[in-house]
């Protein structure tokens, strides 16, 4: 009865686009990657030939590439198409200070990161596992000036008084435009849980009202084409916030929304398999001060160890016990918000000497001095755990595949032992594969 009433109500949305909106059904799915600008350059896939059109770095592939070597190293994102269209309306800047509130898996904090570099992003989730599989996905993709949290926004609005200059709200909705992804999207799909999530939804936007700086961006988008929680959760926030103003997301693709509001809507016809944007801007109030914690000294043995990995250094340096975190702009203090990392995780010091971490080797833009260039078998060899019988300097070494690092491993001169996290290895019967 469900699965009738909504293909009923998609007919009085879509009129004469329904059959065609049915025959995207059978379909198979758009299949998208987007590249990582902060660790590839656009030419290095200049042999992809269908480039997406909602985001310049993104295409549409035919097959699945999880065990690409530069989906290894972090130089590419699978995502869905339509899903990088709300980063791109929300325009990020390179000195922004950015708010992405439901993060996981984290395709849209990794876009959003790919696009500061003075700027500073906190990628909140509140699910704890779908947390660590964001934080797990920031970390592949080089992040480094970024706070993963795992809270309830609530919380969030609590220690963030207007200091944002761009939020995205990717809220979770009833996922109607994952039904040909996940068929327990159709199958427990109910009016119900459509009317629950745009209540949800409205909470949400309410909380990150009160974090957005004057003049601040603010985007809300789902995956769902319920006008319960598109249309009617704009209007219903436009008329609590008169001084919240819808502006023209400034886009060709799509189209535009319904009842005459100026928003964006991707439906399968459109080239994605579905998306709702809204870009908001934020016209009074006064902006808060970001909370902030003073910088720790680092110990002779750490500095020691990063001035002979990197050319240059970061700037500020949190410890916790034996942990030190790094990044280039001030830590965040977010007093009892729960933090599951916040800047790069650097490694520990263990009885005056320094043990550097997986992520410290994944960083984008850290300049490493001892790097070592293997080739596919060999990248195969290390991602199954191996050691490489290969020459290089003595001590721990960044192992790479065409210039990107994609683990760590200390050399003896004449070999390099395996220091890639066992929960990151290839089993036994995968292989990296560049086909």
């Amino acid at each position: 009865m469900s699965q009738e009433m909504y293909f009923s109500r998609m007919q009085k949305l879509l009129k004469d686009e329904y059959n065609a909106y049915i025959e995207s059904l059978s379909k198979p799915l758009y299949r998208g990657m987007r590249i990582n600008l902060k660790k590839a350059e656009l030419d290095e896939f200049d042999h992809l030939d269908n480039p997406s059109r909602f985001c310049k770095e993104s295409y549409y592939v035919d097959k699945p590439l999880g065990n690409h070597p530069f989906h290894i190293c972090g130089c590419f994102y699978l995502q869905e198409p339509s899903a990088s269209s709300a980063v791109e309306i929300l325009d990020v800047q390179e000195d922004d200070y950015v708010l992405d509130l439901c993060a996981a898996p984290g395709g849209k904090s990794t876009q959003i990161a790919s696009h500061l570099k003075s700027g500073y992003l906190v990628s909140n989730e509140i699910d704890a596992k779908r947390a660590q599989i964001l934080l797990s996905n920031i970390e592949r993709m080089g992040v480094k000036n970024v706070a993963v949290t795992n809270t309830s926004v609530d919380k969030l609005a609590k220690v963030f008084d207007a200091c944002f200059d761009k939020i995205l709200v990717d809220a979770p909705c009833s996922g109607e435009g994952m039904i040909k992804k996940h068929d327990v999207a159709l199958n427990n799909w109910s009016i119900e849980n459509v009317e629950l999530c745009a209540t949800r939804q409205k909470e949400i936007l309410e909380h990150a009202y009160f974090m957005l700086k004057p003049g601040g961006t603010l985007v809300y988008s789902t995956c769902t084409y319920a006008l319960e929680e598109d249309e009617d959760v704009v209007l219903d926030f436009l008329e609590k916030h008169e001084d919240m103003i819808l502006v023209d997301p400034e886009v060709s693709w799509g189209r535009k929304g319904f009842k005459d509001l100026n928003v964006r809507r991707i439906f399968p016809m459109d080239g994605g398999e579905g998306h709702f944007i809204a870009k908001f801007k934020k016209q009074s109030d006064v902006a808060g001060k970001l909370p902030v914690l003073k910088s720790k000294k680092i110990d002779n043995v750490t500095q020691k160890f990063l001035k002979e990995q990197l050319n240059t250094l970061p700037n500020n340096y949190y410890i916790d016990k034996d942990r030190v975190y790094g990044m280039d702009v001030p830590f965040v203090d977010f007093k009892k918000v729960k933090v599951l990392r916040q800047g790069v995780y650097l490694g520990d010091v263990i009885k005056n000497r320094f043990e550097p971490s997986h992520s410290f080797y994944m960083v984008a833009d850290f300049d490493y001095k001892r790097k070592v260039d293997v080739t596919l078998e060999e990248m195969d060899l290390f991602m199954h755990g191996e050691v490489l019988q290969k020459e290089c300097e003595k001590g721990y070494v960044a192992v790479c595949f065409k210039g990107h690092p994609f683990g760590f491993g200390k050399s003896d001169g004449k070999q390099i032992k395996n220091k890639i996290p066992k929960g990151l290895r290839l089993l036994p019967n995968s292989h990296v594969n560049i086909d």
